[in-house]
């Protein structure tokens, strides 16, 4: 699914049976198209999941009224919150209304706010610009890691509760377990308090790893991708990657260069060190991924082996190029257990996201 979404009402009416749902008439609808999308799709959903189907069912049947209270859903990695939050916005009538990867409205944000940096309220401005009078706002994979986002945080959700949007969150964490870096975690508790009091916190819980299902039933999105270690011309040929040869070329992206290993229509080539060694973030990946559909990284280290803002670049990268369903052959030095080994916060989600790869090791032809 896109990262942004804005879906016609009359469509959604029409799909609805043109007649606009009353209150309970929502929340039926909403608990009918989970019923049906977990039985196309062969799921077994668990209990905690059919709590938050329920909750969010109710709260759908409150929003006309504007009495909704807003979910934040949170849980381990492949416990099916994404696909919560995707259902929830397929079944809304609703006109206006976003899905949005909390990366790609961040960079927006930010973005927007450095445009309007001369009014009186920047924030206010951009909001206007982003939302387009959106009444609910589905924010898919919420974390924080920086001290400066959290305090943009901060104000971004005062301004939306402000506004009576309808907030849906999912993120690998509960509220509490946001920025836990002990010199920044108290300053950001204002944030902690403001969701806990303004939002029902629900746990998505379970013991199947729905990553780990059949792709007729699973969100993976990185089956058409490749694993290589440690590299061959015999593995490079059955894939028919491009040569790169020894020299870089100069993108670029934003405001500053950055050097490539292979540029050609929509591929794309990069040394890890090139693109997550290098100062750079998400905004000059997700530029990055409006340009290219095909991506290779070569020489993957062994992520203990680097610093935590490389081991943090990496894991924002991955998330981009799997949010936006990219195609990704990732060459490592090792095995991909052994270079995922690292200590950054987030490495688990993006072990869950890369083992999807078809992995290939040279002794043995590709998956």
């Amino acid at each position: 699914m896109p990262a942004w979404i804005h879906v016609p009402l009359n469509a959604l009416r029409h799909r609805l049976g043109g007649a606009r749902p009353d209150h309970s008439g929502l929340a039926v609808t909403v608990r009918q198209h989970f019923r049906h999308k977990a039985a196309a799709q062969g799921y077994t959903l668990s209990q905690g999941q059919l709590r938050v189907i329920e909750h969010l069912a109710t709260q759908a049947g409150r929003l006309d009224s504007g009495q909704a209270r807003s979910l934040y859903l949170y849980g381990a990695v492949g416990r099916g919150k994404s696909w919560l939050l995707d259902g929830f916005f397929q079944a809304l009538p609703q006109a206006h209304k976003r899905r949005v990867h909390f990366h790609d409205f961040f960079a927006r944000l930010h973005r927007g706010m450095f445009d309007h940096r001369h009014q009186d309220d920047a924030l206010a401005h951009t909001l206007d610009e982003l939302l387009e009078g959106c009444q609910v706002l589905c924010f898919d994979e919420f974390h924080v890691h920086d001290i400066g986002d959290a305090m943009l945080i901060t104000r971004l959700f005062q301004a939306l509760f402000a506004r009576r949007v309808f907030l849906l969150v999912t993120s690998n964490y509960a509220p509490e377990g946001l920025l836990p870096n002990p010199l920044y975690h108290q300053r950001f508790k204002p944030v902690i308090e403001l969701i806990e009091r303004q939002m029902q916190v629900l746990e998505v819980g379970g013991d199947q790893d729905y990553r780990h299902l059949s792709t007729a039933t699973s969100q993976q999105r990185f089956t058409r991708g490749h694993y290589l270690w440690p590299d061959s011309p015999e593995q490079r040929h059955d894939l028919q990657l491009p040569a790169f040869g020894n020299g870089t070329l100069s993108l670029h992206v934003g405001k500053h260069p950055l050097q490539a290993r292979f540029s050609e229509q929509r591929t794309v080539g990069f040394d890890f060190a090139d693109i997550c060694e290098q100062p750079t973030a998400v905004m000059d990946y997700l530029e990055l991924a409006s340009r290219y559909d095909h991506w290779i990284i070569e020489r993957l280290p062994r992520l203990e082996e680097c610093s935590i803002a490389a081991q943090q670049r990496f894991i924002n990268l991955i998330d981009v190029l799997y949010d936006q369903d990219k195609h990704l052959v990732l060459i490592g030095s090792a095995s991909l257990d052994d270079c995922l080994t690292g200590s950054a916060t987030d490495l688990s989600r993006t072990r869950s996201r890369l083992g999807q790869l078809r992995q290939s090791h040279a002794a043995a032809c590709p998956a």
